[in-house]
């Protein structure tokens, strides 16, 4: 676990003190997991929280009628603010997580995040910081769907898929985005074209790529 355990010193060394890192290596559990792989369901009970070494988990909302609602993404030394929340407060989780890219993490169990909240202040920061920042990028997400245009949606979402890869070739389909913006496929195929036309981006099977003027 020696590569595991200089990951986390690696990423989180500025955040956490040398005792608090020490026992994240103690007592979680390294975990990986391949892009599309489901971590987390609606309804189950939450045991560990994760706090990411690399990679990319998406986490979002189910409705009854089977329609996404991305809320955020938890990326590389951040945490999952519903995990921490619903960990502390023994409730299911309220949210589904799934890997967005190849993720590692650690796992950690939520018997000892209450220890760790008097224990360590740097712990505590990060646990209500994380809250904090992901709430608002949850308020973010509602906005996008009240209030801003669907073409403007489409660009954020693709430029923040983007930046999540680190590339301009983005493997999706146009069905797998409107379950992700709440809409018809037929709208995003309709909008993608018409970015296409406009020369800012290209499409090709399964695949978007951005160009500059994105």
């Amino acid at each position: 676990m020696k590569n595991e355990a200089s990951e986390l010193e690696h990423v989180y060394s500025s955040l956490f003190e040398s005792s608090l890192l020490n026992e994240i290596e103690e007592k979680s559990m390294f975990f990986t997991a391949s892009a599309g792989q489901e971590l987390i369901k609606m309804g189950q009970p939450i045991k560990v929280v994760p706090i990411m070494l690399s990679g990319t988990l998406k986490v979002s909302r189910i409705n009854e009628e089977g329609q996404e609602l991305l809320l955020y993404y938890v990326k590389k030394g951040q945490g999952c603010a519903m995990t921490f929340s619903c960990g502390m407060m023994s409730k299911p989780s309220q949210v589904e997580g799934t890997a967005e890219e190849d993720l590692s993490m650690f796992c950690v169990p939520v018997n000892i995040m209450e220890e760790w909240m008097m224990k360590y202040p740097s712990w505590k920061k990060f646990v209500m910081s994380t809250i904090v920042t992901e709430f608002i990028d949850v308020i973010k997400s509602v906005d996008d769907v009240t209030y801003r245009k669907m073409d403007d949606r489409i660009v954020n979402y693709l430029k923040e898929k983007s930046a999540i890869t680190g590339s301009s070739l983005i493997n999706i389909t146009h069905q797998q985005m409107a379950d992700e913006l709440r809409t018809n496929r037929v709208v995003v195929s309709r909008l993608l074209k018409k970015l296409e036309t406009d020369k800012r981006l290209l499409l090709f099977r399964n695949q978007i790529k951005l160009l500059r003027d994105l």
